[in-house]
């Protein structure tokens, strides 16, 4: 008997029909497999297994059920398996997404972090982007409401979706449409304590849309008021002469004593990544000068120790710092990069 005849007679037996003792063994068996790269591309060779495993999510057995939703964990995890996963007939995303709208399912976290490892590649992002483009402010509205599932279901992952999607510039162009109050309404969780994985997804969009240079009057605005967001948690708790801050924006007065700076590194690195990009134009650059973003940043480097944050703040902290004929470009996205710099960039690239 072929592999192949072995996972489709596996897979029939992934049903909700099947009986339990029957059902719970062949569904161990499928479980087994995802754990190992061999495993998972024998059982793409079978379709109806992730029709079944997506039926197998609202089994009335709730291990059977999360069982289910840690093989479709397993299988998105591996970036050779999306693209079977996200082929037309499978539903695994429509499954996904449904599962996420029903306020009163207890999978909707594995079915946020199945689309979160879905939305890594291009690719699944594209499919993704399409299925929820319709209902995307539906999506928002359910991320920003902590208790929306009640089951107790936090939706924590559903930002890393919406980081990963920002890859495409429609969704970017979406979130940052002056019309809707999208990035608003998201932004309010740069700073949200219960979750790295909210705070970072939200935090991984902003910076992706931050690349869309003809937006950051907008993004600067009072209508976004994107700086002290960003600026906020990468302060501490140092106290400034009065002069110094009577120039920073008001949410960054007197944070007191108790105040602490963002503990994960790669979010420290992204609020700073996110802070160079709107140091593209001059008026960008100006305006954080304007806001005395400098001594944020002059304490953040006195306190840093990880040297990655610290070679992307070192960089940022030299564009604050020059005048502007020193910089001599209104936009430093539009400048020329010599061609023997460009070679030596290319060889240190191969090199790695």
């Amino acid at each position: 008997m072929s592999m192949t005849t072995e996972m489709e007679e596996l897979s029939q037996f992934l049903t909700l029909e099947t009986r339990l003792d029957v059902k719970a063994l062949a569904l161990q068996q499928t479980l087994g497999l995802t754990g190992t790269a061999e495993g998972r591309h024998l059982l793409i060779e079978t379709s109806s297994v992730f029709r079944n495993l997506c039926q197998l999510l609202n089994d009335s057995q709730k291990s059977v059920a999360t069982d289910a939703s840690l093989a479709l964990i397993n299988l998105s995890a591996d970036e050779d398996i999306i693209p079977a996963l996200t082929a037309e007939g499978t539903e695994v995303i429509e499954n996904m997404l449904k599962i996420i709208r029903n306020p009163e399912h207890d999978l909707a976290d594995p079915a946020c972090m199945v689309l979160s490892n879905i939305t890594r590649t291009k690719k699944g992002s594209e499919v993704v982007f399409q299925k929820m483009a319709d209902g995307l402010d539906n999506y928002i509205d359910i991320f920003c409401q902590e208790k929306y599932n009640k089951k107790g279901a936090r939706l924590h992952y559903l930002a890393a979706v919406f980081s990963n999607l920002s890859q495409i510039p429609a969704m970017r162009e979406f979130i940052i449409g002056p019309t809707k109050s999208c990035l608003q309404r998201l932004v309010s969780f740069t700073d949200y304590k219960d979750s790295v994985v909210r705070r970072g997804g939200v935090l991984g969009l902003i910076k992706n849309c931050c690349f869309e240079t003809e937006h950051h009057e907008w993004l600067l605005s009072e209508a976004v008021d994107l700086l002290p967001k960003l600026l906020l948690p990468l302060a501490g708790p140092e106290e400034f002469d009065e002069e110094d801050n009577d120039k920073l924006p008001i949410d960054l007065q007197y944070l007191g004593e108790d105040k602490t700076r963002e503990k994960d590194p790669d979010i420290r690195k992204m609020l700073l990544e996110a802070l160079t990009q709107l140091c593209a134009t001059k008026s960008g650059r100006e305006y954080l000068r304007s806001k005395n973003t400098y001594v944020i940043l002059r304490e953040l480097h006195k306190w840093e120790k990880d040297e990655n944050v610290m070679a992307v703040l070192e960089h940022l902290v030299n564009i604050i710092i020059r005048f502007e004929y020193e910089i001599g470009h209104d936009n430093l996205k539009e400048v020329e990069v010599p061609e023997e710099i460009t070679e030596k960039f290319n060889a240190l690239e191969t090199a790695l």
